[in-house]
Formats: C-alpha cells, structure tokens, sequence
C-alpha cells in the first residue's frame, strides 16, 4: 500500500528545480521539469550521489559526482536501462504536489 506524501505548492519548485523529501530513511528527489514533476530515489546507486543536484536535461538526471545519466520518468539508468533507481508517482494540482510512496 501507498502513502501520499505532500511536497508542496506546484509553485514552491520552479520549473527547472528540484527538492529533496524525506520520507522516513528515505530521501526522495521531487523534480520540475518544463514536461511536468518527477520522483525518484535521490541517492545515486552507483556512488551515493544526490541526484537532485544534477543536471536535467532531455528528461534526464546527470548524478554531479560520476555524470550517471537517470530518466526521470522511469528511474532507468540512461546508458543501461536494467539498472534503475526507484521512480514514484507524482500527482499534481492547482494547490499541491503529492508523491505516492510505499510504506
């Protein structure tokens, strides 16, 4: 089962953006992007890295440390998709960004 966890107002992340959630031991990288909010993992499985400080481009994460390239729509590694990160919903409305979790 799923837990909705509230991030924010769609305009407390400027497109372009991204924050870090904690939810429970886990921390998740909520990003806004020109195509709309994405959820994954924001630890790097390769290193450890904070995914949300990369780059976003072309839908994708570059992690800073090791330039790992993530898609944000599914959490697949760019360069080998059989390795992914964790991808979450995200829901959105005039009033709030929600990201489903599992609990």
């Amino acid at each position: 089962m799923a837990v909705s966890i509230l991030v924010g107002k769609p305009t407390d992340i400027p497109v372009g953006e991204s924050v870090v959630v904690s939810v429970g031991k886990r921390a998740i990288a909520v990003f806004h992007t020109p195509d709309g909010f994405f959820a994954i993992d924001d630890c790097c499985p390769h290193a450890g890295a904070s995914l949300a400080g990369g780059h976003v481009e072309g839908g994708v994460v570059s992690c800073p440390w090791h330039a790992w390239r993530f898609r944000l729509s599914d959490g697949a590694w760019a360069d080998n998709p059989k390795v992914k990160t964790a991808c979450f919903p995200v829901t959105v409305s005039e009033t709030e960004v929600r990201i489903e979790v599992p609990d």
